[in-house]
């Protein structure tokens, strides 16, 4: 009899368990996740009480994916732990539960980087679930063991994998199916990406899109998006891969404000819930009240009165303070308004900067290494004619690049300027050489004029007066035709240790109207739409132009008229070389402190996954007589560290598999002393701090100088005391 009693009791219990945990659910589906722990964990106490193994893996598993879904990883993991615990050590059929945590835990291990564990767990879900007919369940299992595979650097298991996930998902009756579906589209799109399978990639990620349109699943609309954009980059549609980019940032922050809207209605509730409660005791004490006698009634009707007076005197002075303050709050909400769209635009430009900086670095690099090597062959003095024309042109159009990319850079002052010594008549013959044909193909003449009391060199940026007089001869001879093109320098006056200079650009071409010559300095700016049409460019040369001589401590004057031409001008300050204020001069005109003869025979490893940037730093190197080793991926590099000895590793930061970083961060935990570099085209600004905290020495930005390339190695080895 008492054996029945227990039973029937366990029974009930095991009845309100699941009851609380069906309780439980609700709540997380309205995002009440603080109740839902709550019920939860009242629903684990009873199953204690009883013993009830299979309750209690089940609560402390529904508790664990509670956590993992607040980003409590520490928590979940400890319940989840406690849950396998149980449903392993139960005696009632817990298959489908215990696969179910197999799989939270290895979503966990994936969260924390530990793969090796997370496929473990994965094997164990697979192996409990294959006799169950859980579809839905082994999908998810095959999706995450994809995911890893894709991480390891194995496209071709991944691709498989993803497979296997979709033709379990479309088994699912249920709409978790379509889910998983769209999902597993999603990584299978990214697998071929990586295989350059563009068009099934792009067909791929349909589907993806299709369903969660169709279905309402915004995050992965959101991620798809991001995929989609790279799809097109690849084709070579970059209006198309801009739309998606933007696409994507607009269903991300579009999700933010779904989520915040979900919590202020999830507070109006509790309200509700609240005043409901306030009601039932009301009710509760109006019933005591008629039990006791009139003097209490008197009181408590007494007390009433008071407290509505109170609150009506407060909801007054509510209102009063509400309307003082309407304006004001509406105000409020139009700047936040604004300061909303001004955020949202000014990512999406950001992002588009970076990846077309990328982009444009990444061939640049090849254009000035392979210069580079041609100039130390030995070329006919014609060839290096040409040759160094082109050194010049890429060394400019990387500073335009860098400066067109990073118009917020340049016009805060942030671009630093540097004091080089340099011969300025050759660098400004450099520019008209540069643009001696595109002169002649409109039938104009560059005329140079050059004050030879001016000093053959100069202390100052070469770059920035490059940029400046091929910006504005660049414009004279655009809108010149069959007239001439006047460049004179003068000295204005010279000190012991400065020179003063006065530039001038005058051309007898189209000319510019008092009108446009107040804003023909802006970002984007020219003449007319129908000067745009006839003679092209972006407009932002004479911005660029304004920005530099600015950096300068100089401003550019303008005297045009229409029809007649225009002339240009500025003055510039130059510091002086020791040779050009009357001492001795340095002989061999050493800017770098390199021992290159130190460097001989030193080790290096060169990580890089791009065959024609791997060809130009070996052959760099190797002119040097150092000796190279190549690894195409962030994990051959980790097992060549480990197994061989080198002196010096650079290390490229975008490639397959694992990133540059996630490599230097494993060759750190069994090698702290080596110098490593970055060798990279990505944005430095922005990654500076976690390039240091991964455990790179120091950051070399493609393309680079040669000089400063090696001046960075012989600082790495030198600081490593690989020599002294």
């Amino acid at each position: 009899m008492a054996q029945e009693i227990d039973l029937a009791t366990q029974k009930i219990t095991g009845q309100k368990i699941d009851s609380l945990l069906t309780i439980a659910a609700t709540a997380i589906e309205n995002n009440d996740y603080n109740t839902s722990a709550q019920i939860m964990t009242r629903a684990r106490i009873l199953a204690e009480k009883t013993n009830n193994k299979g309750r209690i893996g089940l609560a402390s598993s529904a508790l664990s994916r509670l956590y993992l879904l607040t980003g409590n990883i520490e928590k979940a993991k400890e319940e989840n732990n406690l849950a396998i615990k149980m449903q392993e050590g139960s005696e009632d059929h817990q298959e489908n539960n215990l696969g179910q945590s197999y799989i939270t835990a290895a979503k966990i291990e994936l969260l924390q980087r530990n793969y090796p564990k997370a496929s473990e767990y994965l094997e164990k879900a697979e192996e409990t679930l294959e006799s169950l007919g859980r579809p839905e369940l082994l999908s998810k299992v095959y999706l995450n063991q994809g995911t890893i595979a894709l991480i390891k650097n194995n496209p071709q298991k991944a691709g498989e994998l993803f497979d296997l996930a979709i033709k379990k998902a479309e088994k699912t009756d249920d709409g978790g199916g379509k889910f998983l579906i769209a999902k597993s589209n999603i990584q299978k799109a990214e697998v071929l990406l990586l295989q350059k399978k563009i068009d099934e990639a792009s067909n791929t990620i349909k589907i993806t899109q299709d369903i969660s349109i169709s279905e309402n699943y915004p995050t992965l609309l959101s991620e798809s998006y991001r995929v989609s954009s790279r799809i097109a980059k690849e084709q070579n549609d970059i209006a198309k891969a801009y739309e998606h980019i933007m696409l994507y940032n607009t269903y991300t922050d579009q999700n933010r404000k779904n989520k915040e809207e979900e919590i202020v209605i999830q507070q109006f509730k509790e309200d509700k819930v609240l005043s409901a409660q306030l009601k039932e005791e009301i009710e509760i004490e109006r019933a005591r009240a008629r039990d006791t006698n009139r003097l209490t009634t008197v009181l408590t009707i007494a007390m009433i009165t008071i407290l509505s007076l109170l609150i009506l005197s407060l909801y007054k002075n509510n209102n009063l303070r509400t309307k003082a303050n309407e304006l004001l709050q509406a105000k409020n909400t139009e700047l936040i308004v604004a300061k909303d769209n001004a955020e949202k635009a000014s990512m999406v430009k950001a992002q588009f900067l970076s990846t077309i900086t990328h982009e444009l670095r990444t061939p640049m690099y090849a254009v000035t290494g392979l210069t580079h090597l041609l100039l130390s062959e030995n070329p006919t003095p014609e060839q290096k004619k040409h040759l160094d024309s082109l050194k010049f042109s890429g060394e400019y159009l990387l500073s335009l690049i860098n400066n067109i990319l990073d118009l917020n850079k340049l016009e805060a002052n942030k671009v630093e300027v540097e004091q080089t010594a340099f011969n300025l008549k050759k660098r400004i013959e450099d520019v008209l050489f540069a643009l001696g044909k595109s002169a002649k193909d409109k039938g104009n003449k560059l005329n140079f004029e050059f004050d030879q009391d001016i000093p053959e060199e100069v202390l100052g940026d070469p770059l920035m007066i490059s940029q400046i007089l091929i910006n504005l001869v660049g414009n004279a001879v655009k809108f010149t035709r069959d007239g001439t093109v006047d460049v004179r320098v003068q000295k204005i006056k010279q000190t012991d240790s400065e020179t003063y200079l006065h530039f001038e650009v005058e051309d007898s071409g189209e000319g510019i109207s008092k009108k446009k010559q107040k804003n023909i300095f802006q970002n984007f700016t020219q003449g007319s739409v129908a000067i745009n049409r006839k003679f092209g460019g972006t407009g932002l040369g004479l911005s660029i132009v304004k920005n530099l001589l600015d950096l300068l401590g100089s401003k550019v004057e303008l005297e045009s008229t229409l029809g007649k031409g225009s002339k240009f001008s500025f003055d510039i300050k130059y510091n002086l070389t020791k040779q050009a204020a009357g001492e001795e001069a340095n002989p061999h005109n050493i800017i770098y402190d390199i021992d290159y003869v130190a460097l001989e025979n030193r080790t290096i490893l060169v990580v890089e996954d791009n065959k024609i940037n791997q060809m130009i730093t070996r052959k760099i190197l190797e002119k040097n007589k150092m000796l190279c080793d190549v690894a195409d991926n962030g994990e051959i590099a980790v097992e060549k560290a480990r197994n061989q000895n080198f002196d010096l590793i650079l290390m490229d930061i975008h490639m397959p598999g694992i990133s540059g970083i996630e490599a230097t961060e494993q060759i750190r935990l069994f090698d702290k002393e080596i110098p490593i570099l970055a060798l990279t085209a990505v944005t430095i600004d922005e990654n500076i701090d976690e390039f240091h905290e991964a455990g790179f020495n120091d950051i070399i930005p493609k393309p680079y100088k040669v000089e400063e390339f090696f001046q960075k190695i012989h600082n790495g080895l030198k600081q490593a005391k690989v020599f002294n």
